[in-house]
């Protein structure tokens, strides 16, 4: 097949499931080449193929767009009676503890002035929230009460149809019908891991790994074995291969773009190992994108779910770190455990609010979401290279650092002998924060390193507050 003829297949595709709808322009021919990596002739032979075969009409001065005959011929086609897609035909386990850790750190995160290294959050000002809100003050004025049927799982129609579009403009084309509306990706990580293990099940995590990973292990009574990742490369899959053989793993949680706290981006060979590996095993695999926007490169990485074949991935994301906080708007794909997910959902939760659900999507149809994208990656990935080499500036001798290649955070080993969570007492006293190693194991692996969160303005207070964090450092050292 060559180039053009698949393209035109791709976006025939994502026209019969939905994802552009009728009477909509689909991508410019410009953006259509950047999005695919092809040529512009390539897309313009393409975009000539689908207006032969009846899919999309040429506006003069306005660009293509679907017709409606062609979506009436097409959606017959989407979905089965139901609704749902068809299904695609040593280290130790140990208890999981680390949720008091955590929630004393973050109460006293909150509960001082302080300059917040240590907070997990983005900083909001970034965001448009107020625009979503003048959004949501729109809808709730247009319509005072909403049927309990638009909150009810899988979701808002038009906010899946706006992110499964996403993903297809970026090279990925999803099932909208695959897609679960959840509270956050907090709540999607929960909601694919009850679908896939049961309580005193032994879940695969990197190491070191991000506590909300811990966090949905320890709720569910389950038991969780830690695998070595390499700050560049991710997860170590000759130590995962050997986990496995010893031993039955129910799943396997990983965060593959942008892992918090190593921030690494995962190759894309190793990443279709990864899912090679445990399908070989029928291992569900969780995957925790939800930084997959705030890449630092030239285009968005590539996602585990991209190379899966058999339905195993569980692919998890939100806008909370790319959008807004406040909305809490969340979604998986879960695969071959779509059912179960969004039966659990409904148990769960029973719904998700509709006001921010449509308010988001009508931001995502309407206002420049590329364009803020754009404007928060170039402020993190300056500032990222700003606190970079101020740590390198101010703590002692045997301090390494990660090299993120995304998201907001960096990971900082800091010599052996100092105690993070002593560290983090004497930096809390001078009104600091940090994120304490131990946070991030569940076998206090990481008791010499802290987190440190570059998304907030670099002022002359932050400069300082460093400045001090080191020399506490090398007073501890």
């Amino acid at each position: 097949m060559k180039l053009y003829e698949k393209l035109a297949d791709e976006i025939t595709e994502a026209v019969r499931r939905g994802v552009f709808a009728a009477g909509e322009r689909i991508p410019s021919v410009r953006q259509a080449s950047q999005q695919h990596g092809v040529s512009i002739k390539t897309v313009l032979h393409a975009y000539a193929l689908l207006e032969s075969r009846g899919i999309v009409e040429t506006r003069p001065q306005s660009g293509y767009f679907v017709r409606e005959a062609a979506l009436a011929a097409l959606r017959p086609e989407t979905r089965r009676g139901n609704g749902t897609p068809a299904p695609p035909v040593a280290p130790v386990a140990a208890e999981v503890d680390v949720s008091r850790l955590v929630l004393s750190t973050l109460r006293s995160i909150r509960a001082h002035d302080a300059v917040p290294f240590g907070s997990p959050y983005p900083d909001p000002s970034l965001f448009p929230w107020r625009r979503i809100n003048q959004y949501a003050n729109a809808i709730a004025r247009r319509q005072a009460s909403w049927n309990l049927i638009d909150d009810l799982p899988p979701g808002n129609p038009e906010l899946i149809r706006q992110i499964a579009r996403r993903y297809t403009e970026n090279g990925m084309l999803v099932d909208p019908g695959e897609i679960v509306i959840t509270l956050g990706a907090t709540e999607a990580i929960n909601l694919s891991l009850q679908a896939v293990a049961r309580p005193g099940d032994t879940v695969a995590v990197e190491s070191p790994t991000y506590y909300a990973m811990l966090h949905a292990i320890e709720r569910l009574g389950m038991r969780a074995i830690e695998v070595a990742t390499h700050p560049v490369d991710g997860i170590d899959l000759d130590a995962l291969a050997q986990v496995i053989a010893r031993q039955k793993i129910a799943a396997c949680m990983v965060m593959p773009n942008f892992q918090n706290p190593l921030g690494f981006q995962m190759p894309d060979t190793r990443k279709r190992q990864l899912v090679e590996l445990l399908a070989v095993h029928q291992i569900p695999v969780i995957e925790n994108d939800v930084y997959q926007e705030l890449y630092f490169g030239e285009t968005r990485p590539s996602t585990l779910k991209s190379f899966d074949t058999q339905g195993l991935v569980l692919h998890c994301a939100s806008f909370s770190k790319s959008l807004t906080a406040s909305y809490r708007i969340g979604w998986a794909l879960p695969g071959r455990f779509r059912a179960q997910v969004e039966k659990l959902k409904f148990l769960n939760t029973l719904t998700t609010p509709s006001v921010p659900q449509v308010a988001v999507a009508d931001y995502l149809r309407q206002d420049g979401y590329d364009r803020h994208l754009r404007h928060v990656r170039k402020v993190y990935r300056q500032q990222a290279s700003i606190m970079s080499a101020m740590v390198r500036r101010f703590f002692p001798a045997g301090t390494r650092i990660s090299a993120p290649q995304g998201g907001y955070v960096l990971w900082v080993e800091l010599p052996e002998r100092i105690d993070s969570m002593k560290l983090y007492q004497a930096a809390l006293a001078r009104s600091i924060t940090v994120g304490p190693g131990m946070m991030f194991s569940t076998r206090n692996h990481y008791g010499h390193f802290i987190r440190l969160n570059y998304s907030y303005p670099w002022t002359t207070q932050s400069e300082a507050a460093l400045k001090t964090l080191g020399e506490l450092v090398t007073q501890m050292a």
